[in-house]
């Protein structure tokens, strides 16, 4: 009998036992909830809100195209002197009010479509800029003053922001201006402190100042749009974060290990990137389909941006240190017919990613709610001003110590004047997510008014400043006393850079770089050992088949414009 109830007592502890272990073993291994699937719009809702967004197209491509009928206007009358940032902005600030009279009138409403969407923004229109300027600092010497670059663009940015933020902050405290919070306080000073010198780059151009002072105030604004977006999103995340239990001396090193981890993350994913897209080109040929391979560059230049944001790294830094070691690298991997094609397409299109960011800037004069407060502007524009002060003379002091080519106290002068704010901060503000809602509308309407401050009157007066400072080129002031040309598209479709058109063989490139005695440091690095390995090395042969696939294609061009409805022989002997 015991026999028979020991079995069983053992049976029902293994099922107890089993049981127990079943659940424990259940609950370790449970896996996380899923993400809710947000629901997908049908039936009335989603046509009403493909025909929103299809009136939201609609209006963007009416206003870019009547921004361009503008440029051309500028170029046809040979308006020269009036930057095409500035002519843009001042018509954004006409339509807006026209627009706002026909609400009055009540005879449409465009509320909606006029309103400037930071996601839009972000995702669709910053992008092709920021790769555009990383990918044309080939040229001037970029990598020859990269360290003062960056000490201007990183720790510049961060004195500015710090100094603005911490203005504001106090004067809060004092009951001189609207108290905004600590946190608040730097964003805003990290977002206004994106420098976009558009129309100074072009003065500078069309009166051939000095090309170090040039690269150096080019190159800072480069790379001080991706440093001032990342600081602006440690503001918010230790917005979003509950450090009322944290001293300060923590939030700091939060706030610090944050930045770092977005700057040398972003910068690190985009560097790679770059360096994966030269060696796929350099090692999968596609220079005899040009197609193809324009498409591989497309696909490249926007990957790092997707990647970044999705492992929550900053995709503005990582497109522009994509752009800038595709410009080094891949680029001399690319057929000429390519090497062409990226520079004018890349150029178009951020010429009209430009366009319609300053056009929608000047929208919101009239389309974004606003709330103004005189002292508090006015602060701001003092504290702006003097922030750049701080971070452009003791740098540049700072740096004279280590430089051959010295920065003289006009070329300081100059980039501290030069410290325009363009569409970025006014996007930044609105992509603030700060409570309540006055709040949010005193930081839009201040960046909007500072922005326009900067672009309007800075920008409009660099000109005769720098002629009064003399520092143009002696043999340029002759000639442009009589035509000086502020358009910078007239000057982007009369030029290809042929500075950046790969036709060295081995010989040539060992001949011009890798014998060279005064290369050192990185260059030296980069002319024995980087660029050998990362870019491809033509051939007599590779040359000549390039030239002859250029020439191909442009007698075909030819022929078809001989064979159009409205050529005639006459026609081709005026063209010849």
């Amino acid at each position: 009998m015991a026999e028979e109830e020991f079995p069983n007592t053992t049976h029902e502890g293994f099922n107890v036992t089993l049981h127990t272990t079943l659940a424990v073993t259940t609950k370790l291994v449970r896996p996380s909830p899923a993400k809710p699937i947000l629901p997908v719009q049908t039936g009335q809702q989603a046509q009403q809100e493909e025909q929103s967004s299809g009136m939201t197209i609609f209006f963007s491509l009416l206003v870019l195209a009547i921004c361009i009928i503008l440029v051309h206007l500028l170029i046809r009358y040979r308006l020269h002197f009036l930057p095409e940032s500035v002519a843009v902005v001042s018509l954004g600030i006409l339509m807006g009010a026209v627009i706002k009279i026909i609400e009055f009138k009540k005879l449409a409403n465009w509320k909606e479509e006029e309103m400037f969407r930071p996601n839009m923004f972000f995702l669709l229109l910053l992008p092709p800029i920021i790769f555009e300027s990383g990918y044309s600092l080939h040229k001037g010497n970029f990598f020859q003053n990269i360290g003062s670059i960056t000490l201007f663009a990183v720790f510049g940015t961060a004195i500015s922001a710090f100094v603005v933020g911490g203005g504001i902050y106090f004067l809060g405290q004092a009951d001189v201006i609207s108290k905004l919070n600590m946190t608040d306080s730097f964003a805003f000073g990290s977002l206004i402190s994106a420098v976009d010198p558009v129309a100074t780059i072009a003065i500078f151009n069309a009166l051939h100042v000095d090309p170090v002072l040039n690269m150096l105030v080019f190159g800072e604004s480069i790379l001080n749009d991706a440093v001032s977006i990342v600081l602006t999103n440690t503001a918010e995340g230790l917005t979003r974060k509950n450090m009322s239990d944290v001293s300060g001396w923590q939030t700091f090193l939060q706030a610090l290990g944050y930045f770092l981890k977005m700057f040398f993350g972003s910068a690190a994913l985009g560097t790679l990137t770059g360096l994966i897209s030269a060696l796929v080109l350099k090692h999968i040929d596609l220079r005899k389909t040009p197609s193809l391979e324009f498409g591989m560059m497309i696909i490249f230049a926007y990957l790092p941006y997707g990647l970044a944001e999705g492992i929550s790294l900053s995709g503005i830094m990582a497109i522009l240190f994509s752009g800038i070691v595709m410009s080094h690298y891949t680029h001399h991997n690319l057929s000429p017919v390519t090497q062409i094609l990226m520079q004018q397409t890349l150029r178009t299109v951020a010429f009209l990613c430009e366009t319609c960011v300053f056009a929608f800037l000047g929208l919101s004069i009239f389309s974004f709610p606003h709330k103004f407060e005189i002292s508090f502007v006015i602060w701001c524009i003092v504290l702006v001003l003097f922030g750049r002060a701080v971070n452009i003379f003791p740098l540049s002091y700072l740096l004279n110590f280590f430089r051959d080519h010295k920065i003289t106290p006009k070329m300081m002068f100059i980039m501290w004047f030069s410290g325009l704010r363009g569409a970025i901060p006014y996007a930044l503000s609105l992509h603030l997510d700060l409570e309540p809602m006055e709040k949010r509308q005193l930081i839009g309407t201040t960046t909007i008014s500072i922005v326009l401050f900067t672009i309007l009157l800075l920008g409009g007066s660099t000109m005769p400043l720098i002629r009064f400072a003399d520092i143009e080129d002696a043999r340029a002031r002759r000639r442009n006393k009589k035509d000086v040309n502020l358009s910078k598209t007239e000057k982007m479709g009369n030029t290809v850079e042929s500075e950046h058109l790969s036709e060295l063989t081995e010989e040539e490139y060992e001949a011009h770089y890798v014998r060279r005695q005064d290369l050192k440091g990185f260059l030296w690095l980069d002319a024995k050992y980087l660029n050998p390995f990362f870019t491809r090395r033509l051939t007599q042969e590779d040359l000549h088949h390039g030239r002859i696939q250029m020439k191909t294609l442009t007698n075909k061009w030819y022929e078809e414009v001989r064979q159009g409805p409205s050529g005639s022989e006459d026609d081709e002997q005026e063209l010849l």
